[in-house]
């Protein structure tokens, strides 16, 4: 016998259900998610469907069985080095989490990959295809997925919001091997999703997982990803004042700690965009990070931080609450690799203060290589968004 595991947390009533399993391959994986997931709202014509990376290969085998036993055939998803289901996170073993959607007819469109796709998906290309839809309905939200592969996706991500005028959350596959995509079909490559049109309300959020040390500086020489000086100072020496001294005389000990931020210009909630460190230059006194960057910049260095870290979320949580409302209905959860178990602690400790605070909802996510919200790539975050 097939030892599974189900899970759920849906309200039909509401349109919107959610369920999750785990098992020991994709067959009881999906049939344990639709165990947890009980009766399908009385017309649910929408689907979202993450897996854990480990079933990325069956992922065509999943869309068809869940298509087949719930009646839905639009979907939309993708994979991740775990999934997020109601209050728990699945990390390294078959799992799957699904949230099922009865929408208003036409009020959604699911969209194929752009920027990447086997069919090289172009802006134009997706024009021709949803534009009837655009001019009738004039998005204001969408749901997006990417292939971290992908050259350019973030310049992708910007057309997008550009065409659409859609504010649009999710994240990047996470994978140690293929990396799937669904959007009605399972895809790969460029950036795909769902867009909605006003109907359906959404109160969205963004929570940090590293927090600002130091001051905030002016790159003032810089080469692609190099920075040579900030505040026209070496670069490293500026870098090592605000890490302190006890850090400055072991910079092996900044990996995986310390990031450098981007302040995001115009943003009245103080966001700012994390990356990685690559690299350090003891010799010109450089640093090197996973971003373009520019003389005339603002920067500023962070640290991961688990106190930090939980403040946020819990701050975001509250935010997006109160601007739902008692209209809560479901909600999306797109969170970095970086967080859950490795900032959180076991125990689905992330997953289960987000359900704490936003009550019993559908929920379905998964742990993504980059996290979407609005038209930017962020890593260490957490991404929400709470259907009314």
């Amino acid at each position: 016998m097939t030892e599974t595991q189900t899970n759920a947390i849906g309200a039909p009533a509401s349109g919107f259900a959610a369920g999750h399993g785990a098992g020991s391959d994709w067959a009881s994986c999906a049939k344990a998610c639709l165990e947890g997931l009980g009766e399908v709202p009385a017309g649910a014509n929408l689907g979202f469907l993450y897996a854990t990376d480990v079933l990325a290969d069956d992922l065509s085998s999943l869309l068809a069985f869940l298509r087949g036993k719930t009646g839905i055939q639009h979907w939309t998803g993708s994979v991740g080095l775990g999934i997020a289901g109601g209050a728990e996170e699945i990390y390294d073993r078959p799992a799957v989490a699904i949230l099922t959607a009865a929408l208003p007819e036409e009020s959604f469109q699911v969209f194929s990959p752009l920027g990447g796709g086997a069919d090289g998906g172009s802006l134009a290309g997706f024009q021709q295809d949803h534009g009837v839809w655009l001019k009738r309905h004039a998005p204001v939200f969408g749901v997006a997925h990417g292939d971290p592969r992908t050259q350019a996706l973030e310049e992708v991500l910007r057309a997008l919001t550009a065409a659409t005028s859609c504010f649009l959350v999710g994240g990047l596959s996470a994978s140690r091997g293929a990396f799937p995509q669904i959007a009605e079909t399972v895809t790969e490559g460029g950036l795909s999703g769902v867009l909605f049109d006003p109907s359906i309300p959404v109160a969205t959020g963004l929570t940090q997982g590293c927090t600002p040390i130091g001051e905030t500086h002016s790159i003032t020489a810089a080469q692609g990803d190099v920075i040579m000086k900030i505040d026209d100072r070496p670069a490293l020496e500026v870098f090592k004042k605000d890490i302190g001294e006890l850090l400055a005389h072991d910079l092996r000990r900044v990996g995986g700690y310390i990031f450098a931020g981007f302040p995001i210009t115009g943003s009245d909630t103080g966001d700012y965009l994390v990356r990685n460190l690559t690299g350090i230059d003891t010799g010109n006194d450089w640093i090197q990070v996973g971003h373009q960057v520019e003389a005339g910049q603002r920067l500023m260095f962070c640290r991961r931080d688990h106190d930090s870290a939980l403040a946020d979320l819990r701050r975001m949580l509250k935010d997006v609450k109160r601007r739902a409302g008692d209209d809560a209905k479901a909600a999306l959860y797109y969170s970095c690799v970086a967080r859950g178990s490795n900032l959180f602690g076991d125990a689905s400790q992330e997953l289960k203060l987000v359900q704490a605070e936003l009550g019993d909802l559908p929920l379905a996510g998964f742990f993504a290589n980059g996290e979407i919200c609005n038209d930017r790539l962020y890593a260490f975050t957490g991404v929400l968004a709470v259907f009314g």
